[in-house]
């Protein structure tokens, strides 16, 4: 979209939104002078010495990375068939959904994760890369930035890299995604703005730690660990570390961090190494309850289910599935948490959809028998991610055997395999490859279809719980939600923004060994 015209023209600008809706204020307020002009100077005095402050306010925006409509239709009825529930079943999510989302970014029909995330922290739209920059590469203040700006406590959770493309759009501003290891510095303080996190829990040790140590990304001796306790973080890495913590005992800022890369997809987590999606929302929300329990401001929390975009980019329907039912689980808690808290909403929305996925392979050039399979997707015991690892590592005289046994038929559930599949998977071949073969080998035995590895750009369902939800009904653009939260909380990004472009703020040339790229095994965009 390269005639700034024509994007405005599709876009807007968030930051021309925002002064209309100001200058319209002003207006309205002019009127009301008026008005009480010609009322009396008294009755203007007694309306404005009865003007109410905010309430106390919570939102906890959940974001469902490359989750769309059809992911959801899949994760209802796969849990139907395991459950054995009836057929008019509805979901967590079925029963909270208000409308849709569009997802355009300012660079593309099809958005990214990064652009996607920085549509709903900045309320504007930008390029696909983009993280808290907006179109011209210039620092955007986000709702979390605002927020502890104004007050609020806030915190970020989420099973991805917490570098990761959506954590990273709220806390840092960098003109690529990749520049994880600036991103890790400005999230744990490192900013004009100083530390905005108060809690963060997610993967990516591997960027906080100095390159002489092994397993890290940096391509300097930064030890952000050391750093972060520098700037009051408590940093802690295990399950047991995790388990402990108790508010009261414990006090923010706090930075988990549980493994070097992305936390394990739900359906190869070990509990007892890593905590789920769910175990470290609750956590959260203790220690953001217990920390404005006494204060007239609330919080901000963002959650994401980051892998569910994964699994969907490797088009693995198992893996997909079980990351789907976690966020639900999650949505379930969070759910119960606005119940208990009326001053609390809760958004769910995707960033975009991602594999194009079908209910539907219609294999046959016959008549369609229209399938559905989900009984093979129940004997899947690891994702094609952990199985291709495998592949890529054992070379002993019985790889057949072991293809045969340990990887397809353990680890996929799959008895009926076929000659030209073992044949293939025995030769040596990139990683990503056997990825995608051992996902495929369960999608069409499933009758599950998958249009691309890449996003799409249909809309995705929005989904809101608590009170005055009212504007979020309908279709809406993805920067709508970030005004949303504006409106809700009284925030003001242009402010931030000001502050972020006042303070010779240059962002830092890139220190990683390695980039998010759509070939890197464990990363997607």
């Amino acid at each position: 979209m390269s005639d700034p015209a024509e994007a405005e023209r599709l876009l807007g600008d968030g930051q021309e939104r925002r002064k209309v809706r100001r200058d319209l204020c002003a207006v309205c307020f002019m009127a009301a002078l008026i008005v009480g002009a010609v009322i009396g100077l008294a009755a203007v005095w007694a309306s404005l010495a009865n003007v109410e402050t905010l309430p106390k306010r919570n939102v906890i925006l959940m974001i469902s990375d490359g989750f769309g409509p059809t992911s959801q239709t899949f994760a209802r009825t796969y849990n139907q068939h395991v459950n054995k529930l009836k057929y008019n079943y509805v979901s967590p999510l079925d029963e909270i959904l208000v409308g849709s989302s569009r997802t355009r970014s300012s660079s593309s029909l099809v958005t990214d994760s990064a652009a996607g995330a920085t549509a709903f922290a900045c309320a504007l739209k930008s390029y696909n890369g983009a993280i808290g920059v907006n179109s011209k590469k210039v620092p955007c203040g986000t709702v979390l930035e605002s927020a502890k700006y104004l007050g609020l406590t806030t915190g970020l959770v989420v099973t991805s890299r917490i570098t990761h493309a959506t954590p990273a759009s709220f806390s840092a501003h960098v003109v690529n995604r990749d520049m994880e290891a600036d991103i890790a510095a400005q999230q744990i303080g490192d900013n004009p703005l100083g530390r905005q996190v108060d809690l963060m829990f997610g993967g990516g040790r591997c960027y906080f730690l100095p390159n002489h140590t092994e397993g890290s990304c940096r391509i300097d001796q930064r030890d952000l660990v050391k750093e972060s306790n520098k700037q009051g973080y408590k940093h802690f890495a295990t399950r047991k570390e995790f388990d402990d913590l108790e508010p009261g005992k414990d006090k923010l800022p706090l930075l988990g961090l549980f493994t070097l890369d992305h936390m394990s997809y739900e359906i190869d987590r070990d509990p007892a190494q890593e905590p789920s999606l769910k175990e470290m929302s609750e956590k959260a929300l203790k220690f953001l309850d217990s920390a404005t329990a006494k204060s007239d401001k609330g919080f901000f929390l963002m959650i994401e289910g980051s892998r569910i975009d994964m699994a969907a980019h490797s088009n693995d329907p198992a893996t997909h599935v079980h990351d789907i039912l976690a966020y639900h689980e999650t949505i379930e808690l969070v759910k119960k948490y606005v119940d208990e808290h009326p001053d609390t909403v809760m958004i769910s929305v995707s960033d975009h959809e991602t594999g194009g996925i079908s209910l539907a392979r219609q294999v046959s050039s016959d008549y369609p028998e229209y399938l559905w399979l989900p009984e093979i997707l129940t004997r899947v015991k690891n994702s094609s991610f952990i199985l291709s690892q495998g592949l890529v590592q054992y070379w002993n005289v019985d790889r057949e055997n072991f293809i045969k046994n340990s990887i397809i038929n353990y680890g996929l559930g799959i008895d009926n395999v076929k000659d030209y599949e073992i044949n293939w998977l025995k030769e040596e071949r990139d990683q990503l490859e056997y990825e995608y073969y051992l996902a495929n080998m369960t999608s069409i035995r499933a009758q599950i279809g998958w249009t691309t590895h890449g996003h799409t750009a249909v809309d995705v369902n929005l989904y809101a719980y608590g009170k005055d939800i009212e504007y979020l009904r309908g279709n809406h653009e993805n920067i709508d939600i970030g005004d949303y939260i504006v409106d809700y909380l009284n925030l003001d990004l242009d402010t931030i923004t000001s502050k972020l472009n006042n303070s010779n703020f240059h962002q830092a040339s890139d220190s990683t060994h390695f980039h998010a790229d759509e070939h890197h095994p464990h990363t997607h965009i």
